[in-house]
């Protein structure tokens, strides 16, 4: 892992996803270094060709652009993050997402939380004191041996289940991001997913495992290292006239209306 230091120009964006008027990314790259990431089209910032997961910047000025850009910016809700994790483990050592959520609690804005490192606890005392805040944790699968082959460098899976637990128990509202839903891996054990989630998250939302930005060729070469068996169905489950997605829409649908779990369906 190379890590360096860069300085950004804004760090207040505008967010394109549905809800979240703006979104805070402190660093550039990951250290989670999940194979699936679609978010690797940042390499185009300073490092083309490089693999995912191997370099993360620290925009070691974030804190001070975000004190300048939230005085002037209209209010609204703000995503942390879109195209990198504020909590994957170069954060223990910048601190820039705990400063950046003080930076917004003193402002006013509103936050939303998605990650997949159980960090985020260390900042329960900065989260709790936000008037609109909820917390989400992804969780792809229930069984840890799928985290370790496509997010080698993220919370193991009971990590994340208790780091949401604790959050639900302090009165924080809190989601599931059941995404990607890896095809014949991610479901192997979705009920007894949905079981424990139940009572610890308020809601879900579940996407579906989404082909671009060059992700296709590290997805393979996980499915060669610990799936080859199961290669041929992933890929098959992913093409535009595959009914696996469809009927998985419709099985995550009873499942959850069974719990009385509200969700949110990209399948």
């Amino acid at each position: 892992m190379r890590l360096g230091e860069v300085k950004c120009k804004s760090i207040l964006g505008h967010s394109g996803i549905g809800g979240m008027d703006y979104a805070v990314n402190p660093y550039l790259g990951c250290g989670h270094a999940c194979t699936y990431c679609y978010a690797r089209f940042m390499r185009r910032m300073g490092h083309p060709g490089e693999p995912w997961g191997s370099f993360v910047d620290a925009k070691v000025n974030a804190v001070e652009r975000l004190r300048e850009e939230a005085a002037r910016k209209p209010l609204g809700k703000v995503l942390l993050s879109s195209v990198t994790d504020a909590y994957q483990p170069i954060e223990k050592k910048y601190e820039l997402t705990r400063e950046c959520l003080g930076v917004l609690l003193d402002h006013g804005f509103s936050v939303d939380i998605l990650t997949k490192n159980d960090l985020v606890l260390r900042d329960l005392d900065v989260i709790e004191r936000f008037d609109d805040v909820e917390v989400g944790l992804t969780v792809t699968s229930l069984d840890d041996s799928v985290r370790r082959a496509f997010e080698p460098g993220a919370s193991t899976i009971p990590a994340r289940l208790d780091a949401l637990k604790r959050f639900t128990d302090e009165g924080i509202r809190t989601y599931a991001f059941l995404g990607p839903m890896l095809p014949y891996l991610s479901d192997e054990h979705l009920e007894d997913l949905l079981n424990v989630l139940a009572d610890r998250v308020d809601r879900l939302i579940v996407d579906r495992l989404n082909i671009k930005c060059g992700n296709l060729p590290d997805i393979r070469g996980t499915l060669a290292a610990h799936y080859p068996d199961l290669a041929p169905m992933f890929e098959a489950a992913l093409a535009s006239d595959s009914d696996y997605y469809r009927g998985l829409r419709v099985r995550v649908s009873e499942l959850c209306r069974d719990r009385s779990i509200p969700v949110d369906l990209i399948l």
